[in-house]
């Protein structure tokens, strides 16, 4: 039996074994991984990996696994077994019964692009990226270019049987001038066609040269203007904090806050799956429901959760299409552009700090969103309009709140931005942010 076509199998099974809703998805995922560094090709790997996702239900009792391709015989172990810890799970709240389909997809979501996993064609991106930051004057470059191609088959008791092919690269570049003076850049794409690794590695080459020899900075409080990749980072954060299952569970700062101002006006947020051009497009979620574009931040105010069944059916919603079986997710994060460009955000500011990228956000206290992170790579003092100098050596102290309620600007420009920090693709400007707290890091 081929593996698209075990979903379909074991619902039956798990169905005939006492489940009252099941759903199978298998992703089947080949990926080659390039890794760079020293202006060099340091590693080359190809990987297939087949996994098996079953989630059921025994109405208010729940379980799910995630499991390698195996034989039949193995499978249907793994489902006798499930619906047995199913049994002895203490109950949920609710039972919501997965969505009765058939539903209809949209035929562009459900193809994906045409990419080649061919090692010698993608070093060929590399070294366009390497060139790329070389020609902007540093001295070392390093990063990642993972291309991936990927079947998508989902079968659930609702009568959902569809299949979703993907494909995507993701190129991220750091470029050094010195061990203290790097640059980051990335660039994402559904396709060979939207990547862009030269010009990547051309903008992680510019802020790394503008970064050399950079000094301690001086704690305190700053006008900040953040680049798209910070800025990107913190509205993932917006985005999984808008999942009603971590509202629910006390672990988001937007818990109680529906309808009510959450940020400033000049920002609005959109998941937006359905842009069929995009990294982030997705045709189904994972109870088969369609996705759809959800409104998140209207103009500073909170206007939905994002919900699969069981979280709509506590809230007395609708399901927004972004199941997660357990916990609700956003697929696509889309900021609203503002008006004028970085060189006129930047000439507009009298004293601040200019902060390009981050890592390590962590919270203190994830239902008020007091949080910090560390300003990674190029970070820049401003004084009267210009960049002044170089900084190091600060972390960000704040609560999400009152940065996003602190954004006086947005740029006209964005960029995707997707990394490691930086899960959800997010097509981001940069940011104007008042009196961001800055203290003295430790790294």
């Amino acid at each position: 039996m081929k593996a698209e076509e075990m979903p379909d199998y074991l619902v039956n099974s798990a169905l005939k074994e006492g489940a009252t809703d099941v759903a199978v998805k298998v992703v089947d995922e080949d990926e080659v991984m390039i890794r760079f560094a020293n202006n060099e090709v340091t590693v080359s790997k190809a990987f297939r990996e087949v996994l098996f996702d079953i989630f059921l239900l025994i109405e208010k009792h729940r379980a799910s696994t995630t499991v390698p391709l195996s034989p039949k015989e193995n499978l249907e172990t793994e489902v006798r077994n499930l619906v047995k810890t199913a049994k002895i799970t203490p109950p949920a709240e609710v039972y919501a019964p997965l969505p009765q389909g058939p539903f209809e997809y949209d035929s562009r979501l459900t193809r994906g692009s045409e990419i080649s996993l061919d090692p010698d064609r993608l070093t060929g991106y590399v070294e366009e990226a390497i060139s790329g930051a070389l020609d902007a004057g540093v001295k070392k470059v390093a990063g990642t270019l993972v291309a991936t191609r990927a079947t998508i088959s989902l079968s659930t008791s609702g009568q959902v049987h569809v299949t979703e092919e993907k494909a995507g690269l993701e190129m991220s570049v750091r470029a050094f001038v010195s061990d203290i003076a790097s640059g980051h850049w990335v660039s994402i794409s559904r396709g060979e066609k939207g990547l862009g690794p030269g010009e990547a590695g051309r903008k992680a080459g510019e802020i790394a040269k503008a970064a050399s020899d950079p000094k301690r900075g001086e704690p305190g409080k700053f006008t900040a203007l953040m680049g798209p990749m910070i800025f990107a980072d913190l509205v993932n954060e917006v985005g999984m904090a808008s999942s009603a299952f971590l509202v629910d569970i006390g672990q988001s700062f937007l818990g109680e806050k529906m309808d009510s101002e959450v940020a400033s006006s000049e920002f609005t947020l959109i998941d937006d799956p359905t842009v069929a051009d995009s990294f982030g497009a997705e045709a189904f979620d994972d109870e088969g429901v369609p996705t759809k574009g959800n409104t998140i931040v209207d103009g500073g105010v909170l206007k939905t959760y994002l919900h699969n069944s069981t979280t709509a059916k506590k809230f007395g919603t609708e399901t927004t299409g972004n199941a997660g079986l357990i916990s609700p997710h956003p697929w696509n994060l889309l900021v609203g552009s503002g008006e004028k460009s970085f060189e006129e955000l930047l000439a507009e500011m009298d004293k601040g700090i200019y902060v390009t990228n981050n890592w390590y956000l962590r919270y203190q206290n994830h239902r008020t969103g007091d949080f910090s992170t560390i300003p990674r790579d190029a970070m820049f003092l401003i004084r009267r309009g210009e960049i002044s100098s170089c900084i190091r050596e600060l972390r960000i102290s704040d609560n999400m709140l009152r940065i996003m309620r602190s954004i006086t600007e947005l740029g006209r420009s964005r960029s995707w931005i997707k990394w490691w920090e930086v899960d959800v693709p997010t097509l981001a400007p940069c940011a104007v942010v008042e009196d961001v707290s800055f203290t003295k890091s430790s790294m």
